[in-house]
């Protein structure tokens, strides 16, 4: 068996508009097609010994045991691998359950399709699925307990925090979309303009000063103090030759910590003599940058932490330290074993607890106390492992909300305003939180910018408490801000660069920022920023994340779906203009009807009070419909096309091009637009295609309110030209000759461009061509015969976008196609696309016409433009 690739669908896509995390591994079985599962003698007993918690996959038997009847009966090893994958997750700590297993229209090859957890771990589960597989079929002995401990520590490294995960899982339920900023807990709530911003539980919000001060311990103290907060006595150090003033100072017991320190990091507390205070100044100067350390009062009582959000306490929690209570019995490290065993208990994050771990602190302390890690602990003792009550170093929870002390709730809420800060966890040692700190002599330790929200969100004992759910209050306040922006997606087999273009500059003139995607490269208010085929979720995430745009029109090709999915979840308008046969047998993809399956996840994605908008013209396009979950919008080169009257009976918006005008109807009635020959796009209403694009656009402009007035100052001012459309129908008149630069890539473009091109006067008309190595070769046989139809003189040129073939066969490819359609025609072979233009122009005949089909059109424009320049000026041009 081989793995082909490894893609990692993030949004939605062809396997699911709704499912957005999904691995596809495209394996080839090889010599395993041959072999399902019932023709390898006891492949199945060795499964389900090996997994028997699979009897829990109830596939398409539907029944738990269905999988293992399905593999008794014989399937594929691509589907086997699919459950493996799924079932190593779950054993990992990541339960997820959707998969499919589907042919990839080559014999022994499938695309094996599971859902994952974290992306990096959802990876190698594909690969330790078909190790294992492997190894079931020749009966070798598989220990998969290392990918299990692999995968985990995978997730670890990849998934959010507790505190940021419930945040973002907050704002999904609200309807806000997020990104995913860096590898840490950046994230961006909402799009564009609209976007806040949260690091682990600081906000965009949050007050630089609030968090400087939080950090400082010596000024914390100093402003509560000043506020008459109740705080213990202490004093802060730099030199070890003032320790033991110091602790004279405060008296013992001490706790010692750094002065910038945080999560616990670097603190010793219940420090009761000289050496002991030693060690732990050592400690805290190792996790102390500024190098200043606090020497205070260790009050006794018990550890809470109070949660203050947008200055109102919402959550309150007595914490342990990890620790353990002994029974006369067992040894220290037997009775860790046993607290470790409790369900609850996990590696890092992945469940409520986190299991204990012993270190060289953990061994100090149980020293301290008397004891080794052999040591039996008389019953009912409890001894305690670790400094700190972090549950993220085993400690517990339980939570206490109910029960703090109005006058408690009230200095709580009162600290966060001192300090500034719009998140904050306070902490509190006190013997009774029920009480007044001037009644327990209770003092406040600390004063916490980014505190951890596990505590509150999964106390191990006690009422969990949605502490996530005032953070986005406060960042979103209005109930209805989901912190979108318009976000118009277009998609289709041509015209999506073109539309997205004119579409982007209606808007523009409409007063919006506008970012938006292209074939050519990703803009933002009209300025390039990135160059080359822009089409997928990379750069629609771009600009997404741009805190400059409030309007998105992101173009959207079948390379990025098949590959990671779309760059958003939900979009507002989505706009359909064709499908046609282009790309097929790449990615799995070999009919027309998959690639509509494809583009039609586009439309899936509108949200239910947006537009889909389709080519009625085109009936797999028109077809999309049916699984839309929003409104529909039809545009046709008709107005008595059937389904565009069927949608105006029932009241329906729809654009139509009729008696020579560009005109939107709501219902029956017609709101003409502009004269098709008076849009300088259309080219006097020669180029069909053209009006298609802009029925399209003005269908987007009209459901996105833009008046009709204003999309005639758009139309009027988009002018076809190398700057505002590159590469599509680029006229450039020469003295003697004209050339017609275009991007027509595929049969179905170079049929329109055919089409304008014949409405174009020449003597003599030139078409430079060149085969493309991701087609078929019946599509590069139409591109050459349409060619010979268009032109009385083709050259072929084979320099760039070979993928995969020769030139050599490539050119072979367009000549039967040529010869086909016109074997007499003039045909001449020049691979290097600079020297094939120059030789059409340095040729060129009088009142000629060159048709350049270019598809990598910045250095064929800037050809074209040098030769211009060279004209204006008066040099001689077209020097090779």
């Amino acid at each position: 068996m081989k793995i082909r690739e490894i893609n990692a669908m993030r949004g939605p896509n062809y396997w699911s508009v709704r499912r957005h995390k999904l691995i596809v591994m495209v394996l080839d079985l090889e010599e395993m097609e041959e072999r399902p599962s019932d023709k390898i003698d006891g492949f199945k007993d060795r499964l389900e010994a090996m997994f028997p918690t699979m009897y829990s996959h109830r596939c398409s038997v539907g029944t738990p045991g269905g999988f293992f009847q399905r593999v008794e009966e014989g399937t594929w090893m691509g589907h086997i691998i699919e459950h493996i994958a799924l079932e190593i997750q779950t054993l990992a700590g990541m339960d997820t359950g959707f998969g499919r297993t589907r042919g990839y229209g080559e014999k022994g090859v499938y695309n094996v399709v599971f859902s994952y957890i974290e992306e990096d771990a959802g990876r190698y589960a594909a690969k330790a699925a078909v190790r294992i597989c492997e190894a079931l079929i020749v009966g070798e002995d598989y220990d998969f307990t290392d990918d299990i401990q692999e995968m985990r520590e995978l997730r670890e490294a990849q998934r959010l925090g507790p505190s940021t995960g419930s945040i973002v899982e907050e704002a999904e339920s609200r309807g806000i979309p997020w990104i995913r900023l860096n590898k840490y807990s950046l994230c961006q709530l909402g799009y564009g303009a609209n976007q806040k911003r949260i690091q682990a539980t600081v906000t965009s919000e949050t007050s630089s000063i609030g968090v400087e001060l939080a950090c400082d311990k010596e000024d914390t103290k100093f402003l509560l103090e000043q506020a008459e907060v109740e705080v213990p006595r202490g004093d802060i150090i730099r030199r070890e030759s003032s320790l033991e003033g110091a602790c004279n100072y405060v008296g013992y017991p001490l706790v010692m910590k750094p002065i910038d320190g945080n999560h616990g990091r670097g603190i010793t507390v219940n420090i009761k003599n000289y050496e002991h205070a030693l060690e732990a100044y050592k400690h805290a100067k190792n996790s102390s940058k500024s190098g200043a350390i606090i020497v205070e009062k260790f009050v006794q009582g018990d550890d809470y932490r109070l949660l203050v959000i947008n200055n109102v306490l919402v959550a309150a929690a007595i914490r342990t330290p990890a620790h353990v209570i002994g029974n006369g019995k067992s040894t220290v490290q037997e009775l860790i074993d046993e607290v470790n065993s409790d369900p609850r208990r996990g590696f890092g994050h992945e469940n409520v607890l986190t299991q204990i771990t012993t270190n060289e602190l953990t061994l100090n302390i149980i020293k301290e106390a008397g004891y080794t890690i052999d040591s039996v602990i008389p019953d009912g003792e409890r001894l305690i492992l670790k400094d700190t009550a972090n549950l993220s170093t085993g400690g517990t929870a339980e939570d206490v909300t109910d029960i703090v002390h109005p006058a408690n709730v009230s200095m709580a809420e009162r600290i966060s305003k001192i300090i500034d800060l719009d998140i904050c966890g306070i902490d509190i040692m006190t013997t009774d939180i029920s009480k007044p700190l001037s009644e327990t002599g209770g003092a406040v330790l600390e004063v916490n910018a980014g505190p951890g929200f596990r505590m509150h969100l999964a106390p191990t004992t006690g009422l969990p408490r949605n502490v996530a759910a005032p953070v986005i209050d406060k960042l979103f306040p209005n109930q209805n801000d989901t912190g979108r922006i318009p976000i118009t997606a277009i998609t289709g087999t041509n015209g999506k660069t073109t539309t997205s273009r004119l579409f982007a500059h209606m808007a523009k003139m409409k007063g919006y920022r506008v970012g938006y995607t292209t074939s050519d490269g990703v803009y933002i208010q009209n300025r390039l920023l990135m160059t080359g085929d822009c089409t997928g979720p990379s750069s629609a995430e771009f600009v997404l994340k741009d805190p400059t745009v409030n309007f998105a029109v992101l173009e959207c090709a079948r390379g990025g779906l098949l590959r990671a999915g779309l760059g958003f979840k939900k979009c507002n308008v989505a706009i359909v203009t064709n499908v046609a046969a282009d790309h097929l047998g790449l990615k799995g993809i070999h009919t027309i009807e998959q690639l509509a399956k494809v583009k039609a996840v586009v439309p899936e994605t509108v949200l239910p009070d947006g537009y889909a908008i389709l080519n009625a013209d085109d009936e797999l396009v028109y077809e999309m419909r049916r699984n839309v979950e929003c409104k529909i919008a039809l545009f046709s080169m008709d107005e008595n096309n059937s389904h565009v009257r069927a949608l105006q009976r029932s009241g329906g918006i729809t654009a139509v091009y009729e008696n020579g005008f560009v005109t939107i109807c709501k219902g029956e009635w017609k709101m003409r637009v502009m004269r098709a020959v008076n849009i300088p796009l259309t080219y006097g209403g020669k180029a069909n295609f053209m009006i298609q694009n802009v029925l399209a656009a003005v269908l987007a402009a009209h459901v996105h309110g833009i008046s009709i007035e204003d999309m005639k100052t758009a139309l009027e001012t988009f002018i076809p030209s190398a700057a505002q459309t590159p590469g599509r129908l680029n006229l450039f008149q020469f003295q003697n000759f004209t050339i017609l630069l275009d991007y027509a890539h595929n049969p179905a473009g170079m049929r329109a461009l055919k089409q304008f091109s014949d409405t174009l006067d020449a003597t003599h008309k030139v078409c430079i061509i060149a085969g493309i190595g991701d087609r078929r070769e019946e599509d590069n046989n139409l591109i050459g015969g349409i060619a010979a139809q268009m032109a009385d003189e083709i050259i072929i040129r084979q320099d760039k976008r070979l993928r995969g073939k020769t030139e050599e066969e490539l050119i072979k490819m367009l000549n039967d196609g040529i010869k086909q359609q016109n074997p007499k025609i003039k045909t001449t072979i020049i691979p290097s696309e600079k020297e094939a233009i120059t030789h059409a122009v340095n040729t060129a005949k009088q009142g000629s016409l060159i048709i350049l089909c270019s598809d990598v059109v910045p250095d064929a424009l800037a050809l074209v433009q040098k030769f211009k320049a060279q004209e204006a000026s008066g040099e001689k041009i077209f020097a090779q």
